[in-house]
C-alpha cells in the first residue's frame, strides 16, 4: 500500500506538470505516453504469440501523433495525413516477408493498437486545443483528469462500503453498481466545482461530461479488463510499482477520450 501510495503521490505531480507547463511540454509528454502505452500493448499481445509489426506501428504512432498536433499548431490541411497511407499499407507488405502461419492475425492487432491506443490520446491531447482558436488552455485535460480520479476515488470508496450489486462479474469481479453510481456522484461534485473555477462552459456542460468520463471510463476499464483476461495477464506491465502497467492506469482514458472530445464539439459548434 506505501508503494501504491508513493508512485500515485509522484505520477499525480508528473501528470500535473505536462498539464501545467505548456503546449510543448504537452505535446511531448503525451506523445511520449502513447508510444509507451503502444508499446506496452505490442508486447502483451506478442507474449500471447502474435507476431505484430512493433517498429512500424511505433513510428506510425509517433507520425500520427506529431500529424495530429501539428495540425493544431500550424492549422496544416488534413490532406497532410494522406502521406500516412503508404506507411500504413507497408504493414501489409512487410507481412509478405515474415513467416508467421497468421499473417492477417499479426496485421490485425497491429492496428487494433492504432485504434485502442494512438487514436484515443490522440483525441485527450485535442481537448487542449479546443477552446480560444486552438489556442493552448489546461483546462479541459485538467477538467478531465481531475473527474477520471474522482470516479475511480468514488467508485472505489463507495463500492468498498456499499457494494452488493455486481457490475460485470465476468470481467471485474470487485466493481458494483453502487460504486459505479458512487463514481457518477464525485465526478458530478468535482464537476460543479469546476464551473466556478472555469467558465467556458455552463454547469450543465461540466456535468454531462462528467457522466461520459464516469461511463465511458468505466467501460475502459471493464475493456482493458477483458483484454487481459484474454491474454491471461495480471497486470499490462510493471513500469508503475504498485500500479501496473501504463494501461492500467489510462484504461479509462481511451474509451472515454474520444467520446468526450466529440460531445464538447458538438456542443461548442
Amino acid at each position: 500500500m506505501k508503494t501504491r501510495a508513493i508512485t500515485a503521490f509522484f505520477f499525480t505531480i508528473v501528470m500535473l506538470g505536462s498539464i501545467f507547463l505548456g503546449p510543448y511540454t504537452f505535446t511531448s509528454f503525451y506523445l511520449l505516453l502513447s508510444l509507451m502505452a503502444l508499446a506496452e500493448f505490442y508486447k502483451l499481445v506478442k507474449e500471447a504469440g502474435v507476431k505484430i509489426q512493433r517498429n512500424v506501428g511505433l513510428l506510425i504512432n509517433a507520425i500520427l501523433f506529431l500529424s495530429w498536433s501539428a495540425s493544431i499548431f500550424f492549422k496544416l490541411e488534413g490532406k497532410y495525413f494522406l502521406l500516412l497511407i503508404p506507411l500504413l499499407f507497408s504493414i501489409f507488405i512487410l507481412e509478405l516477408y515474415q513467416k508467421g502461419k497468421e499473417p492477417f492475425t499479426n496485421i490485425a492487432f497491429t492496428f487494433v493498437g492504432f485504434v485502442y491506443v494512438t487514436v484515443p490520446f490522440c483525441f485527450f491531447y485535442a481537448l487542449g486545443f479546443v477552446f480560444n482558436g486552438n489556442a493552448y488552455n489546461f483546462h479541459l485535460p485538467l477538467s478531465f483528469l481531475l473527474m477520471l480520479w474522482a470516479s475511480d476515488t468514488g467508485a472505489y470508496l463507495f463500492g468498498r462500503k456499499l457494494g452488493k450489486h455486481k457490475l460485470f462479474e465476468r470481467h471485474s469481479p470487485k466493481k458494483s453498481w453502487e460504486g459505479f453510481f458512487g463514481g457518477v456522484f464525485t465526478s458530478i461534485l468535482v464537476a460543479c466545482a469546476i464551473s466556478f473555477f472555469f467558465n467556458e462552459l455552463r454547469v450543465q456542460v461540466w456535468v454531462g461530461m462528467a457522466v461520459l468520463v464516469v461511463c465511458f471510463g468505466t467501460l475502459g476499464d471493464l475493456v482493458e479488463s477483458m483484454l487481459k483476461r484474454s491474454l491471461n495477464v495480471k497486470d499490462s506491465g510493471n513500469i508503475l510499482p504498485g500500479h501496473g502497467g501504463i494501461l492500467d492506469r489510462f484504461d479509462g482514458l481511451l474509451i472515454a477520450a474520444p467520446v468526450v472530445f466529440t460531445y464538447l464539439y458538438l456542443v461548442l459548434n
